[in-house]
């Protein structure tokens, strides 16, 4: 199966790939300016990227729209994960984020993921969240965007601490495309 991916982010390509390496993923074409982002939600924003994708290449399209949500923030980022701080960069969304908490105690987050595959006359979407909270101070070097701050729920490790099999499954992305053969169904 080929499916061309919605994004230039080469850490979710990578991830992508890594988790289902059965599918002949094919990376966005260069040509093609970067998809819109302008809904309220996950799911608007993936549905929004993939139509995006399969009407410029004709081709089956799949989109990751994905974010972190902070109690203690009203949700925050959310939609806006990566465009959290004005630079729009890891580090300085990470660092935003740590300077709104403070040291207050409720840090609960959990990182969402929705799927949407766009093509062949058809529209399906997935979804996927991982549990856990905010540390005070980033570790690990592994992973990308918020990992070095969030704590998965049973772990006393950050995200960027786990391995990429491990990460792969308890994330958001790896709980929503697990869900990818239910996606590609009758293809």
């Amino acid at each position: 199966m080929r499916i061309v991916l919605a994004t230039r982010n080469a850490h979710k390509i990578v991830e992508m790939r890594r988790i289902a390496p059965h599918v002949d993923w094919v990376a966005m074409p260069d040509h093609l300016p970067d998809p819109p982002e302008t809904g309220d939600t996950f799911l608007a924003n993936a549905l929004q990227k993939a139509r995006f994708v399969h009407e410029h290449t004709g081709q089956l399209a799949l989109a990751d729209d994905s974010g972190l949500e902070v109690d203690a923030l009203g949700g925050r980022p959310g939609v806006w994960s990566k465009r959290y701080s004005a630079e729009g960069t890891d580090a300085a969304n990470n660092a935003k984020l740590l300077a709104e908490l403070g040291p207050r105690a409720d840090r609960t987050a959990r990182f969402r993921c929705v799927l949407a595959l766009v093509g062949l006359g058809l529209e399906r979407t997935a979804a996927g969240a991982c549990e856990g909270s905010i540390s005070l101070a980033p570790s690990g070097g592994g992973g990308f965007g918020y990992d070095p701050l969030f704590i998965p729920a049973g772990s006393t490790r950050a995200m960027a601490e786990h391995s990429p099999a491990e990460k792969d499954a308890i994330s958001h992305r790896g709980v929503a495309m697990a869900q990818l053969p239910a996606l590609l169904a009758g293809l």
